[in-house]
This record gives C-alpha cells, sequence and structure tokens, in this order.
C-alpha cells in the first residue's frame, strides 16, 4: 500500500473514531440530562420524599379506610391512558373537561387527599416532586396497606399539561365491552393475558355501585349469576333506576371486602363476579387458565400483579424537560 493511501486511511479511520466519541458523548450528555425513570429518582433533590408519601397514605389509611381502593384505581385510569402523567387529577377548564367528569370515572373520589399528600411533600421540597410520581407512589404504598405485595417502583415522571379526555373512552375498557377488545387495550400498553388477570384481582377490594350493577339484575336476573349471591346483589341493589347520587353499592368480595387477595378468582369461578368482565374472566377459554391459577396461588397472583403494576405504572411517562412539576395537582402551573 502506498504512502498516500495509508495516509488517506488513517484520516478515514481518525474521522470514524471522532464521530464515535462526538456521538457517544451526545448520548452520554443526554442521559445526564434524561435519565428516564430511576430508582429513587429523588435521592438528591428530595430524600424524604417517598418516606413522606408513604406516611402520608397511612395516616390517611387509619382515617379514611377506602382510600387505598381510591390510590389503586388512579394508577389505572391515569397510565392506561396514553401516559402516567398525572392528566387525571386535572380539573376542568373553560376549554377542556376533566377526566374525573367522565363516565368512565364514575365513582373516583378522594382527589383531594392527593392534594394533602402533595402539600406534605412541597413543604419539605417545593416544587421538586410531580403529581404523577405522587400518584404512582400512593398507589404502591395504598397496595401495601390492604396486604397486597410492597412492589418497587421507578420514578422521575413528569406532570403532562392537559387533560385527556376526550379520548379516555379509546383507551380504558367498559365492564360490559367483549373480553377481546379489554385484551387489546391492556395489550397496547404492554400487559399480557396473565398480566390482565391479575390487574382485574384489584376487584377483590372496594365496591361496585349498583348503577353499574343492575343491567344484570332487572328486568331479568342474569342466568349465569349464583343463586346464593344474587339475594345479596337485589338486597342491596333494590331499585332498577337507581339514583346515582346515591352511595348504593355491592362490596366486590363479601368474605375479605378490605384485603387484596386471590379469593376474587374463587368467587368469579363461583358465578359470584358483579360486573360482565369478572364473568367473562372466569369463561372465556383465553384468561380462564390464568384465572384458575390464581384461584390456587395468591403468590402466583403477587408475582403477576407486580409485573403489571410495574408495565402500568412505566407507561410512556413524561421525563426530563418534557411536562412540569406541577404546584397545585389540579392546575397546570400558568392556572396556578
Amino acid at each position: 500500500m502506498g504512502s498516500k493511501a495509508l495516509f488517506f486511511f488513517a484520516l478515514l479511520s481518525f474521522s470514524a473514531l471522532s464521530c464515535l466519541i462526538k456521538t457517544s458523548s451526545a448520548s452520554d450528555n443526554q442521559n445526564e440530562q434524561d435519565p428516564g425513570l430511576v430508582m429513587n429518582f429523588y435521592k438528591d433533590s428530595c430524600p424524604q420524599a417517598e418516606d413522606i408519601i408513604k406516611e402520608q397514605v397511612r395516616l390517611l389509611y387509619k382515617r379514611h379506610k377506602n382510600t387505598a381502593f381510591s390510590w389503586l384505581r388512579n394508577i389505572f385510569h391515569d397510565c392506561a391512558v396514553q401516559s402516567c402523567d398525572a392528566s387525571l387529577l386535572l380539573d376542568s377548564t373553560r376549554r377542556s373537561l376533566s377526566e374525573k367528569e367522565m363516565d368512565r370515572s364514575f365513582g373516583m373520589r378522594n382527589f383531594r387527599y392527593i392534594e394533602t399528600i402533595k402539600e406534605a411533600v412541597e413543604r419539605e421540597c417545593p416544587g421538586v416532586v410531580s403529581c404523577s410520581d405522587i400518584l404512582v407512589l400512593s398507589a404502591r404504598d395504598g397496595i401495601a396497606s390492604v396486604r397486597g405485595p410492597y412492589i418497587p417502583l421507578k420514578t422521575g415522571r413528569r406532570d403532562g399539561r392537559r387533560s385527556r379526555a376526550e379520548i379516555l373512552e379509546q383507551y380504558l375498557p367498559d365492564h360490559n365491552e367483549s373480553m377481546s377488545v379489554v385484551l387489546d387495550r391492556f395489550a397496547s400498553m404492554g400487559i399480557d393475558t396473565p398480566g390482565l388477570v391479575a390487574l382485574l384481582g384489584s376487584h377483590s377490594v372496594g365496591r361496585t355501585h349498583c348503577v353499574k350493577l343492575v343491567h344484570r339484575l332487572y328486568p331479568e336476573v342474569d342466568p349465569a349469576l349464583n343463586p346464593d349471591h344474587v339475594e345479596h346483589m337485589l338486597y342491596k341493589c333494590p331499585d332498577s333506576i337507581p339514583d346515582p347520587k346515591a352511595v348504593q353499592y355491592v362490596r366486590n368480595d363479601r368474605g375479605t371486602p378490605m384485603i387484596l387477595d386471590n379469593n376474587y378468582y374463587r368467587n368469579i369461578l363461583d358465578n359470584k363476579g358483579l360486573l360482565q368482565v369478572d364473568h367473562q374472566l372466569a369463561t372465556d377459554k383465553r384468561t380462564k387458565p390464568y384465572v384458575k391459577k390464581m384461584a390456587k396461588s395468591q403468590a402466583y397472583f403477587f408475582k403477576e400483579f407486580s409485573r403489571a403494576i410495574k408495565i402500568l405504572s412505566e407507561n410512556n411517562p413524561l421525563t426530563g424537560t418534557k411536562g412540569e412539576i406541577r404546584k397545585q395537582c389540579n392546575l397546570v402551573n400558568k392556572l396556578h
């Protein structure tokens, strides 16, 4: 090889190496700017954040047991709709309707207690911890408070600036929809069939309002329902057109209503599921094998539930410089 060729080859090698170094450096800088979701994201900026949230969840649960169910429902209703960005918590404005006011959000409450947690965190570290991370961590601690598994979850989310009410029904399945639709909605988030079955185990705790049940009782009782359970349902829901403002409901699990456990799966296999989706879960050939497995093993239920919650909590979050850190969870900062 001639001297000119050697020089040209060396020049090309040097250029390629320089380009590689620049690319690597740019990538490193980008990672420094946006680490994404990580464990203990606030260890330097607000070391007490997770402890404060956990303590507030504990205190609220001590005074208001139903807050635990709210935290659990919050994470699904927020993270399943495009992004874990606390859009669920925003109030309506003149220009946009709140997700909280949509039919899919019927029965959701205790949002004011998210503000209680936020205020406690703000006293320690103003403007540091996002409402979306508070929403996710309160769900983690709420699950543990009803004897569910403790699930280590990553943080580093930032808050969105707009409600997603107009697309809510595209993402959140209705309890009367087919199992195929429900499976597809969860699959779009990366949650597989056992993950879906485990997440619906959330129906082990809390209650279902009569307005969501009466179609299975009136004008005729759904023959798929266990007759022994029908009597109780009719007693709790005596009106075919219940007043939506009245607090008429049936406990999801009469046996252990305040404990997140696998009793839900035994109930639905015994045709005691309240919602149509519960019945389908126990009868559809795609989901029934996992229902039976979770009915037999709480350890398996908890394993799949923990895995699904992690996937759900990491659904398309805003990180780095995207979004904002809201001063108040129900308002974007420009309206604060």
